[in-house]
């Protein structure tokens, strides 16, 4: 089966360019994800890692 799949698309006309596109998006989202996380402020990492820990007296 994957032998079919293999030369159908090597039939199709500018089809290697799918996957270097696909890859480019992938990591440029991972690198940017990597930088929002390494840059974001620890004292709100803080506050959000303790909400589950907090009473709700609300209810």
């Amino acid at each position: 089966m994957l032998k079919f799949i293999n030369q159908h698309m090597a039939t199709i006309a500018g089809i290697e360019i799918f996957p270097i596109i696909s890859l480019l998006i992938f990591f440029t989202f991972f690198v940017g994800l990597g930088l929002w996380v390494f840059s974001y402020k620890k004292d709100t990492i803080r506050v959000l890692s303790e909400m589950p820990l907090e009473e709700d007296t609300t209810a």
